[in-house]
């Protein structure tokens, strides 16, 4: 009896070792969300602020993405002030995230606080625009779109259309007047497409075909976009031929300013702008714009795919850039259903 008593003991003893055993190695693996070394991924993300159709739709992205992922993201707007965004990495460096991500307002500025992130061991996604820093290795990489070649992609369709469709300039001169709305004042998107576009149209055999009349700044909103062609329109009148938006927003506003001084916007001044919002092709459908360059804002599963990588210790390309596209106005009505943005 004594035997079988002590068989039974040590049965039962393996039965509830191999319970206990295999209940934590459940729990390990059924946890939900990203995990590194083990707990769910922390990201620290500071957004510029909403200024536009496009920055909801790269903040709806990200959010998203990063919920699909398990990645519990700590969310900063900056509200368009880089002073926001600095204290916002301070805050996610003291609290001690696993990575911190950020879409720049501005180029420069930026050394001091990215340096305190390297020094804590907490690596950095540039998001979208692009930074100016005197040492590279203070972020891991930079994800979104090229600027550069977007502005390119401008000047180029601008050269083809003119020449196809055998426009003539509208105060009977040589040249095609070119105005500008350009983007928020020291961002790299801003710097970047202009120096794309300008830099497009110098090595173009037409160079000579083209004048630049005037570019400011309506610092991505349609508000200001709209203001400043109203100043364009009241100062040039009838000489501009040709719109470039850094973004769809501004050009959006300047329909509405071009409309308001009793002209066609896309047939009077050929119209031509960067994102590729819905709102943009609602306008060239409309038969009020004519082209929109695509910057594709959907980034946040790239994102989130890239942080990954980054924290389990694998190698990524320091640029990694989006898909994107190039659509004129004909091709708008077909396209728009498939817009998701």
């Amino acid at each position: 009896m004594k035997k079988i008593l002590a068989l039974v003991l040590a049965v039962m003893m393996m039965v509830v070792a191999a319970g206990c055993g295999g209940g934590g190695d459940q729990a390990k693996s059924s946890g939900s969300g990203a995990s590194s070394g083990g707990k769910q991924i922390t990201m620290g993300f500071s957004q510029i602020g909403a200024e536009s159709e496009w920055r909801t739709a790269n903040t709806e992205s990200i959010k998203q993405a990063a919920q699909d992922a398990g990645i519990n993201l700590q969310f900063s707007d900056a509200q368009q002030k880089q002073e926001n965004q600095i204290k916002a990495i301070r805050s996610f460096i003291a609290q001690g995230v696993d990575i911190i991500a950020f879409v720049p307002i501005v180029e420069t500025g930026w050394d001091t606080v990215l340096k305190e992130a390297k020094d804590a061991n907490i690596p950095v996604i540039v998001v979208d625009r692009d930074v100016k820093v005197a040492d590279d290795s203070l972020y891991v990489a930079k994800i979104g779109t090229d600027s550069v070649t977007e502005g390119k992609n401008v000047f180029k369709w601008i050269d083809e259309y003119m020449g196809k469709e055998n426009k003539k300039p509208r105060d009977g001169g040589s040249q095609y007047n070119v105005v500008i709305l350009e983007g928020t004042v020291g961002s790299s998107v801003a710097i970047r497409r202009n120096e794309g576009f300008k830099d497009a149209m110098a090595a173009s055999p037409n160079a000579s075909k083209y004048n630049i009349l005037a570019s400011q700044t309506g610092e991505f909103t349609r508000q200001k976009g709209q203001e400043v062609m109203e100043s364009f329109l009241k100062s040039y009148g009838d000489k501009i031929d040709i719109l470039y938006a850094h973004n769809d927003d501004m050009a959006l506003g300047a329909i509405q300013a071009i409309e308001a001084a009793g002209m066609k916007p896309g047939k009077d001044i050929t119209i031509i702008s960067i994102d590729g919002v819905k709102g943009m092709f609602q306008a060239m459908i409309e038969g009020k714009s004519n082209c929109t360059v695509e910057c594709n804002p959907l980034q946040g599963p790239l994102l989130m795919e890239t942080a990954k990588k980054i924290l389990n210790g694998e190698k990524v390309d320091k640029l990694v850039y989006v898909d994107e596209g190039i659509f004129p106005a004909d091709v708008a009505e077909k396209t728009l259903p498939e817009r998701k943005y």
